[in-house]
């Protein structure tokens, strides 16, 4: 994929299922798991009835802002995108996409077959109700001097370029766990508005279990960042999933992991803390595809 840092050959192929829409939680929330698969894109052949090539796109998911989709292209397509995005492509032709917490309702979702010929579809992504807060004062704009950018600067390329790498991870693949169980303190997608003025959206979940509890991998990855003492993010881990797919862990009291290390999902890799910009000890979860900012929760179902 264009704007990637590093490129691995791919991993053996591990065993995938189409995953299907199971139901919403909260604002459109929902948990996604394999269903049967379409008999005829998998009915194993026979003298009698030789099985059927794959057609179309095939694929589930939470098709909702913030949410996301996993499927398989159609047979014999050398290259696919979603909304003008290259998708990555699986040797057996799954893919991982996404949409962004504010992604316009409508997405082409295309693949270029062999020979120049295109298939194309439209995916339909519901809109969600954003939990925003309209206060009257301006928008203060602290943060911005030149000693402040100085410091900053080093830190922000560091997680860009982080975020950028393409580590050959399958993580993408899994049903992602929850990195830990608590209240939840922060929700994606809130925002304030100053004065008529848009403020930044929460880019994450913040998770509030109590101050150095441990979190872990929520599926496979490779650490692609594990620094102390950032501005603003404290002490930061970043996992690389694969296909474009990361997560970002900050204010970490403790990090147990090295960047380049290989982790498993449920694998211990920090302890909750307060460190960076942080009011109170909790951790903040975020996830990104290329650009796009998702939301945990349609990852992992509520928190029980």
């Amino acid at each position: 994929m264009a704007g990637r840092a590093i490129r691995t050959a791919p991993l053996a192929l591990a065993a995938i299922g189409l995953i299907g829409l199971v139901g919403y939680w909260g604002a459109g929330a929902a948990t996604a798991r394999d269903p049967e698969p379409a008999a005829d894109d998998t009915a194993a052949p026979s003298s009698a009835a030789p099985m059927r090539q794959q057609t179309r796109f095939a694929h589930g998911g939470a098709m909702t802002q913030g949410g996301f989709i996993r499927g398989r292209v159609p047979e014999g397509t050398v290259a696919a995108e979603l909304g003008g995005q290259t998708l990555d492509l699986a040797p057996d032709g799954t893919f991982f996409a996404a949409f962004d917490r504010d992604s316009p309702g409508e997405l082409a979702l295309t693949a270029t077959l062999e020979g120049g010929r295109t298939l194309s579809e439209t995916l339909s992504v519901s809109p969600r109700e954003w939990q925003i807060e309209r206060v009257n004062v301006a928008r203060r704009t602290g943060g911005s001097s030149e000693a402040w950018w100085a410091k900053r600067e080093p830190e922000w390329l560091a997680i860009k370029a982080a975020r950028e790498r393409e580590t050959g991870a399958d993580g993408w693949r899994q049903d992602f766990i929850c990195p830990v169980k608590g209240r939840i303190s922060g929700r994606f997608g809130r925002q304030r508005i100053y004065a008529g003025e848009p403020g930044s959206y929460h880019s994450g979940l913040d998770i509030a279990p109590g101050n150095g509890v441990p979190f872990v991998a929520p599926a496979d990855g490779v650490v692609v960042l594990a620094r102390n003492g950032f501005s603003l993010e404290g002490n930061l881990i970043i996992i690389d999933h694969g296909h474009g797919l990361n997560s970002a862990f900050l204010h970490a009291s403790r990090i147990v992991v090295e960047e380049g290390q290989a982790v498993r999902q449920g694998q211990h890799i920090g302890d909750v803390g307060a460190s960076g910009r942080a009011t109170g000890p909790h951790l903040h979860w975020s996830l990104m595809w290329n650009d796009a900012r998702l939301d945990p929760l349609l990852f992992v179902g509520p928190m029980n």
